[in-house]
């Protein structure tokens, strides 16, 4: 006993240390789920940030750009710019004067903008405004007088000036009203790179972000804090996050239609990721408290658990022993009440069973005292009607010999060998019917006849013995002898409908049959264990006892349904007894599965 005890403490330590390990692993995996996701959704809510960071940054540059674009639209097409410059494409000639009036178009330009300058060129590039003699080719590389051609009016951003870094130009082209919008010179501006910082213009984000403007060519416009940082590169990138000096950050790239320019905003991971190291740390923390608290908790549940199931044992124990004992101790668990609960019953329906069991070989017993009606010593019944029947037949009795032989047939059937199995098989006990039906016979003569059908698939289905004779003789004492003409009392053995794998034997009689009361008394009678019928006729064993025995010999059906006789009879329409028996008994080998 000792060494199952520790059996079973090994066992619950070895399945204590696998939940525990399992739980490990739950917790890691939901940890690191729980991790990835949260860093998932701060990255995408950064990034969505940033992006409407950027949106916002650009917007402001596009209404810089266009506020510019406004201004100098409004310039070249003043009438007093107009009419100077028709004059010069005309080939007359400008007076410093004229030339000394265009101030007034500057400074209205720069008075509404960022513009530092404003300069003005003929066709032949030559500068009409301010009043020097520098030539357009020699400020701006050819293309991007090209560009102005093209662009046919439209505000060309050349980017950095060439001539001053800190600064950037911007040119387009003067078309002439008058003269089918024909080229009539040049209109250039300059502006300080400081007009495009719009980094101190944005409201603060929480971040240390660098904001970064490049033109078409990807040079910066705006390097304010960008020193080092190679503003081609980042151009040609296509990743989200770059590493700068050591250091990563986050690229949000935003291009111009109206300038072709790229607005670049970098924001550093480590501010971002600031939050998800707290939630790192926090997740560890608690997994591991979590962790402990779980071990504890693991370890009480399992004593609450196995201390009752210990007990049990014991009472089991006593069990094998051969002491029937209920075990009285209650659990803190109802799971564990309830499986004490079912030992107990168990307990109960063991002792029940031994009682049925007792009961059994009583009443078969009685069955064949019964039967019997007196203590007649087999060997001399047998030997009397042995002599018997040779004396009939030395006196040409052939029909009575018959009778003496079917009589001494009938009792060493019913007799038997005490030390022979109280089964049969189906074939036994319908021969031995029908040699009771032929003694019958002698007293009823033609009135009674009986029918007997039965399949040969089911001969050898064993069936307890005496089960089916005393239906059939109620049949004949109660149904032919109670009808004035010929009687028919009908046996059959046929499968169980609506239940497989159980045979159904059915006794059938078409005499006078019995009214609601008198079938409701019989049940009664039946159910309540009675000794005889309510009409209280014949002397043979009585329905009550079939029904005993049959809910000794199948206690249960296989599908939990009522086991015993079912009656149905009415007035002047018969009588009708049947039962249903499975087609093979457990310990069997030869009955049909």
């Amino acid at each position: 006993m000792w060494q199952k005890v520790a059996q079973f403490n090994t066992l619950r330590n070895q399945m204590l240390a696998g939940f525990v390990f399992v739980m490990m692993i739950v917790l890691v995996c939901a940890g690191i789920v729980t991790y990835n996701s949260v860093s998932t959704l701060l990255n995408t809510k950064a990034e969505a940030q940033m992006k409407q960071i950027a949106s916002q940054a650009n917007g402001r540059l596009e209404a810089l750009i266009t506020q510019i674009d406004t201004l100098t639209l409004q310039a070249v097409n003043d009438t007093y710019l107009q009419q100077l410059f028709l004059a010069a494409v005309q080939g007359n000639p400008v007076s410093f004067s004229e030339r000394q009036a265009l101030m007034k178009i500057a400074n209205h330009i720069q008075a509404y903008s960022g513009v530092t300058s404003v300069e003005l060129y003929s066709t032949s590039y030559a500068r009409m405004f301010p009043l020097d003699e520098t030539k357009l080719t020699d400020r701006i590389p050819p293309q991007w007088i090209a560009q102005a051609d093209k662009e046919k009016g439209r505000l060309v951003w050349i980017g950095s000036d060439p001539a001053d870094p800190g600064s950037v130009l911007a040119i387009r082209r003067i078309n002439l009203i008058d003269r089918w919008f024909s080229n009539g010179g040049y209109l250039m501006v300059r502006m300080n790179r400081s007009y495009f910082d719009l980094q101190s213009k944005l409201s603060d984000t929480g971040y240390q972000e660098l904001m970064l403007l490049a033109d078409s060519a990807g040079n910066a416009i705006v390097p304010v804090g960008s020193e080092g940082i190679d503003t081609k590169e980042l151009l040609q990138r296509d990743a989200q996050q770059v590493t700068l000096a050591q250091k990563r950050y986050m690229l949000v790239k935003q291009p111009s239609e109206q300038t072709d320019w790229t607005l670049m905003i970098l924001y550093p991971v480590s501010d971002i990721s600031d939050g998800i190291s707290v939630l790192r740390w926090a997740i560890i923390v608690s997994g591991a408290i979590g962790l402990l608290l779980f071990i504890l908790l693991s370890f009480v549940l399992s004593m609450m658990i196995t201390r009752p199931i210990l007990r049990l044992m014991r009472a089991m124990r006593n069990t094998r022993q051969g002491v029937l004992t209920p075990n009285l101790t209650k659990s803190y668990t109802t799971e564990l009440n309830d499986l004490n609960m079912t030992y107990n019953q168990m307990v109960d329906n063991m002792n029940r069973l031994i009682k049925l069991v007792y009961e059994k070989e009583v009443i078969q017993s009685r069955t064949e005292l019964q039967a019997l009606q007196a203590q007649i010593d087999p060997h001399f019944l047998y030997n009397t009607l042995e002599a018997l029947y040779w004396s009939l037949q030395d006196k040409d009795e052939e029909e009575l010999a018959d009778l003496v032989v079917a009589m001494s047939d009938l009792f060493r059937y019913v007799i038997g060998n005490p030390n022979k199995d109280e089964w049969v098989t189906m074939s036994d006990e319908l021969e031995h019917i029908k040699r009771y039906l032929s003694i019958m016979s002698v007293r009823f003569g033609s009135r009674l006849a009986w029918e007997i059908h039965c399949d040969d698939a089911y001969s050898n289905v064993h069936i307890p013995k005496l089960l089916i004779q005393p239906l059939v003789e109620n049949a004949i004492l109660h149904g032919v002898e109670g009808k004035s003409g010929e009687g028919l009392v009908a046996i059959r053995v046929e499968p169980a409908p609506e239940r497989p794998g159980e045979l159904r034997v059915t006794v059938r009689d078409d005499g006078p049959g019995m009214d609601d009361h008198t079938l409701h008394a019989l049940k009664t009678a039946m159910e309540r264990g009675g000794a005889d019928t309510p009409t209280g006729r014949g002397k043979g064993m009585a329905m009550a006892n079939v029904q005993r025995r049959l809910k000794l010999y199948y206690p249960e059906a296989a599908d939990g349904a009522y086991r015993g006789l079912s009656v149905t009879s009415a007035p002047q329409q018969g009588t009708s007894v049947s039962f249903d028996i499975p087609m093979y008994k457990e310990d069997d080998d030869d009955s049909i599965r």
